[in-house]
């Protein structure tokens, strides 16, 4: 299934899919563990279980510097 308002070139054709794909993707829900977080909006996520609402980024549901942040703030709180 091809985008049709992409049009010239393999590689920018094969990036709207892969966005595509992690945009309508079904992530993990932090809260109760289950993989039934959607994305509502831009960057908003919500589990269809237990309905929390998750921040997140645009097309995905964490970022490369929120999941550093993450790692950081889980180091501090180890200390």
């Amino acid at each position: 299934m091809v985008n049709s308002s992409i049009r010239y070139g393999a590689r920018i054709r094969k990036r709207a899919r892969a966005v595509k794909e992690q945009k309508t993707a079904r992530y993990k829900c932090e809260a109760c563990g289950r993989m039934t977080v959607k994305r509502v909006g831009t960057s908003i996520w919500k589990c269809s279980h237990c309905g929390k609402v998750y921040a997140g980024g645009a097309y995905t549901m964490t970022t490369p510097p929120g999941e550093m942040a993450k790692r950081q703030i889980e180091s501090l709180n180890k200390k």
